[in-house]
């Protein structure tokens, strides 16, 4: 084990954060989660777990848990919004190829299944991350907003978009960078027609709207348009949401209506350039700290659970800490950040406003030979522990 690294201190009680805490206690390394928050309120509604974040949990003995916390996907569709397909991926036999299945499910579902296979005595509440101490000669350390500070061999940063700990190893204090596209999501308590195991996006013209059925009757939806950075809704959004809408094929206005209000939640959608090192010293990034993306490819929350289980497994394989955090770099690094870029450029493509340029671009996607589409399929849901022995062997 690298250093005799015996306690890791995780500042973010995200996907991550939690999955990493629950990876290392398997490993037996006393791992701790901190969190600004006083309550765990996942926003953002739905997500989707694809087979690289399900293989990733089957090697830390999550995914069976999971999947029963959710739908499993059998198709994805793309639309225009009159209801015209574009195309049809069988995203349950691809998943079947490399081993899994893709995973439909609330953000809520999630926390609570990582929470209790964690135990919440590991996570502590209210306790705000504003950096970190590694000086040479004493222990790393995690410090907090209070003044506060708790000891580890290892610090990991898993808090976010806006991560304190990933501000002070870069020295970079720049704002995430704005897309120029805005999201609003909700969770309906009825499919509304929607089919329940098929994920769907339908573009327009510079907008987009996404529905996911995550278990148990519900429906995830949400739409993304161009708008300027920083506007906010006033009141109930869904007259507005109708309005740019509510003319699309259905489900998609019966989904809006069938929304409560205080169930929309509208994001500015950001990231930031991509990083080639995560690491420094006794100190690492994880999730959105290292990473954040764009949610165009539904890879946010895959990438942070496998970071999660690559890092746990490379502080077992390796008896040095810096051995240890090369080889997870080495490993994650140029992964996540191609994703990243690659999430970029699907949204940037989807955010165009011209006539023209939606007829061509329509076209382009209708005849993409679905051998090809088959293929980008199988490189993004494929993973596979590196560190599987070393795991065993403990």
């Amino acid at each position: 084990m690298a250093d005799s690294v015996r306690r890791v201190a995780i500042a973010g009680a995200g996907i991550g954060g939690l999955t990493l805490a629950i990876a290392l206690r398997k490993l037996n390394i006393d791992a701790h989660v901190y969190e600004r928050a006083t309550e765990l309120r996942p926003v953002g509604a739905g997500l989707s777990l694809m087979p690289n974040a399900m293989l990733a949990l089957r090697a830390i003995g999550l995914d069976e848990t999971i999947a029963a916390a959710g739908e499993a996907a059998q198709t994805s569709v793309g639309l225009r919004s009159d209801g015209v397909e574009l195309s049809r991926i069988p995203i349950a036999e691809v998943a079947r190829e490399v081993g899994s299945s893709a995973v439909l499910l609330h953000r809520a579902d999630l926390h609570a299944a990582l929470l209790d296979a964690l135990g919440a005595e590991h996570v502590t509440l209210g306790r705000a991350a504003t950096g970190y101490r590694d000086e040479a000669g004493a222990p790393a350390a995690l410090r907090f907003e209070d003044g506060s500070e708790v000891e580890a061999e290892l610090v990991v940063g898993a808090d976010g978009l806006h991560s304190a700990i990933r501000k002070q190893l870069t020295g970079d204090a720049r704002p995430p960078e704005y897309s120029g596209y805005t999201s609003w999501r909700g969770v309906t308590d009825t499919l509304c027609g929607a089919t329940p195991t098929q994920l769907s996006e339908s573009w327009g013209r510079g907008s987009r709207f996404g529905i996911a059925p995550v278990g148990r009757g519900r429906v995830y939806w949400f739409a993304v348009a161009n708008a300027p950075a920083g506007e906010r809704d006033a009141g109930d959004p869904r007259p507005m949401l109708l309005e740019r809408y509510g003319s699309w094929h259905p489900p998609i206005r019966a989904l809006i209506k069938a929304t409560p209000p205080e169930r929309i939640v509208r994001t500015d959608i950001a990231d930031r350039p991509v990083l080639t090192a995560w690491s420094r010293g006794r100190v690492a990034l994880l999730g959105d700290a290292a990473h954040p993306m764009t949610p165009n490819l539904g890879q946010g929350g895959c990438q942070a659970i496998e970071d999660a289980v690559v890092l746990s497994g490379a502080l077992t394989a390796y008896a040095k800490l810096p051995n240890a955090l090369a080889d997870y770099e080495r490993i994650r690094v140029a992964r996540a950040n191609r994703i990243v870029r690659d999430s970029r450029r699907f949204g940037a493509l989807a955010a165009r406003e011209g006539a023209l340029f939606q007829v061509v671009r329509d076209a382009l996607v209708r005849w993409t030979p679905a051998s090809v589409m088959h293929d980008r399929f199988i490189e993004l849901f494929r993973f596979e522990d590196p560190f599987a022995a070393a795991r065993r062997a403990r």
